[in-house]
């Protein structure tokens, strides 16, 4: 393949806090880099979050990254702030952009490699771990809900999971099939679809 990106579709959300050129492209080349890594990456959605403020400035902004390739539930890495304070003694944005980065070439590579072992067989294995629940909460001003599993625990997901059905005319127990995908905060739901009312 040649050094030209493939241009895949790239959002970057930055949440309370400024956008900042260079954030940006500091995010794009690290997408560029991931692209050289896997070619098969579908969509890459970057959202840079603002939780927490304090007055000295000292609590880095978390990343969150949500690779979509095929075939796989979706690659999510999102580490939190003190994560990142144990790791640099004063993070900021940069320090941020570059861990979650570094995380999610690791993860995309361990994908590629076992797809390299496996093949198509784990293209098959994607449908099989598709579960039922319904949606438990939804708080759409900060885009994302909870799902109640079958189970009665709860996952988190976020507005950009959702593939069939519109996150904005959601209710409280809707039914929804989702893919347990594995957040670095713990399990979360992605590529939820939201099932037809029989």
């Amino acid at each position: 393949m040649s050094g030209v990106a493939m241009q895949i579709p790239v959002e970057i959300a930055f949440h309370n806090l400024p956008s900042s050129k260079e954030a940006e492209a500091a995010i794009r080349d690290h997408i560029d880099r991931l692209e050289r890594i896997f070619g098969r990456m579908t969509t890459c959605r970057v959202r840079v979050d603002q939780r927490n403020q304090n007055s000295g400035g000292t609590i880095p902004p978390v990343v969150h990254i949500e690779i979509s390739v095929p075939g796989r539930k979706d690659i999510v890495v999102a580490h939190e702030p003190d994560h990142l304070q144990r790791k640099f003694q004063a993070p900021d944005l940069h320090n941020a952009i570059n861990e979650a980065f570094r995380i999610a070439e690791r993860r995309l590579s361990k994908y590629k490699d076992k797809l390299t072992d496996h093949g198509t067989a784990a293209m098959a294995h994607e449908a099989s771990n598709e579960f039922r629940g319904q949606v438990a909460e939804l708080t759409p001003q900060e885009d994302f809900g909870f799902l109640m599993t079958k189970e009665g625990g709860l996952l988190y997901f976020h507005r950009n999971s959702v593939l069939a059905g519109d996150f904005d005319r959601m209710h409280r127990g809707d039914e929804v099939s989702y893919v347990e995908s594995m957040g670095d905060t713990g399990p979360t739901a992605s590529k939820v679809r939201v099932l037809e009312k029989t």
